[in-house]
C-alpha cells in the first residue's frame, strides 16, 4: 500500500484532493489507521482516480462523476464521453490547452489498464552523480504543470553552460521535491501529503572538475542503493502511464517507495516521439 503522499504523487494529484474525495465518499482509502488517522491506498485504486480526474477536468460535476464511477462505465463508453467533451474544450480558449495535456495522459492510463508490461521493471543501484542544475516551482506534479516549467529551465541551463564553455558529458536528470511553506502547512495527521507546488530540478551530468559558472548550481545527487527503474518512450507529457505501471509493480512486489522518481534522459532527438527516458524510483529498505 501507499501513504496518501505517495499515492497522490503517483496519481499526480494533491493529497488535499484525495482527502476531499474521501470525505464525500468518492474515493475511500483502502485502509485508515484508527490510531493515527493515516490513509493508505493501493495501486489498483489509480484506475478509479484516473476516471475521476479525467471526468472532473473535462467539466463534469462531482455528482456526475460519482454516478459514472458507481455505474462502472466501460472503457469504450467512457472514452466516447471524454472525446466528446474534449472536442468542446478544443474549441474553447487557448488557456484550456494545458488541461487537455493532462486529460490525454489520463486517457492513455485508462486505455492501458491491465495491458502495460511490468516485466521491464528492473531493480538496480544508482551511483551518485555530480550535476549542474536550475530550479523553479510548478503548481503541481501534473504533466500540464511540469511541462511549461521544465522545458524553459533546460533551455536556460544549456544556454548558461554553453556561455561558460561547458559541454555536459552525460544525460539530463529531472527530479522533484515538495515545496515546503510553513505558513500554509496543514494541521493534518499525515503531514507528508504533498499538497501545493513542487520544486522542479532541471539537471545535467557534469564531468569531474568542470566549472559551469556562478549562475548555475552544482550539486551531487546521492546514490540510490535500490531503485525500481522502467524505460519510458515518447514525450514526457505521456509519462503518466509509465509511472503508474511502475507504481503497480512496486505495490505488487511488496516494496515501498522512498520518494519521487528521477527522470533520466537517455535519448532526446528532435522528434519527441523518439525520446527515451528512464524513471528511477528509490525504494525504501526492506522492513
Amino acid at each position: 500500500m501507499f501513504t496518501i503522499g505517495d499515492f497522490a504523487r503517483h496519481g499526480r494529484v494533491s493529497a488535499r484532493m484525495l482527502r476531499h474525495y474521501d470525505a464525500i465518499g468518492l474515493l475511500r482509502p483502502e485502509h485508515t489507521d484508527p490510531r493515527t488517522g493515516y490513509r493508505h491506498y493501493t495501486a489498483a485504486q489509480l484506475a478509479v482516480l484516473n476516471r475521476i480526474v479525467a471526468l472532473k477536468d473535462l467539466g463534469f460535476t462531482l455528482d456526475q462523476v460519482r454516478r459514472i464511477v458507481a455505474d462502472r462505465v466501460g472503457t469504450d463508453e467512457l472514452r466516447g464521453m471524454l472525446m466528446l467533451r474534449r472536442a468542446e474544450l478544443e474549441a474553447a480558449m487557448a488557456a484550456a490547452a494545458g488541461r487537455l495535456t493532462g486529460v490525454e495522459a489520463r486517457l492513455r492510463s485508462i486505455e492501458n489498464e491491465g495491458r502495460m508490461p511490468v516485466d521491464d521493471v528492473v531493480v538496480k543501484s544508482v551511483p551518485a552523480v555530480r550535476v549542474a542544475e536550475l530550479t523553479a516551482t510548478a503548481r503541481t506534479l501534473a504533466p500540464e504543470h511540469i511541462g511549461p516549467v521544465i522545458g524553459p529551465l533546460y533551455e536556460e541551463l544549456f544556454g548558461r553552460l554553453a556561455a561558460a564553455g561547458v559541454r555536459p558529458p552525460g544525460p539530463g536528470i529531472a527530479y522533484y521535491e515538495s515545496y515546503e511553506d510553513p505558513a500554509t502547512a496543514l494541521d493534518d495527521p499525515d503531514p507528508a501529503g504533498g499538497d501545493g507546488p513542487v520544486v522542479v530540478h532541471a539537471a545535467v551530468t557534469l564531468a569531474p572538475g568542470s566549472r559551469p559558472g556562478p549562475d548555475v548550481a552544482v550539486v551531487v545527487l546521492p546514490a540510490l542503493e535500490r531503485a525500481a527503474t522502467i524505460v519510458h518512450r515518447g514525450p514526457m507529457e505521456n509519462v503518466l502511464s509509465t509511472g503508474q505501471t511502475l507504481a503497480h509493480w512496486i505495490d505488487a512486489h511488496g516494496h515501498r517507495s522512498a520518494g519521487p522518481a528521477r527522470e533520466v534522459t537517455l535519448e532526446c532527438p528532435e522528434d519527441r516521439e523518439l525520446w527515451v527516458t528512464e524513471l528511477q524510483e528509490p525504494l525504501a529498505p526492506p522492513e
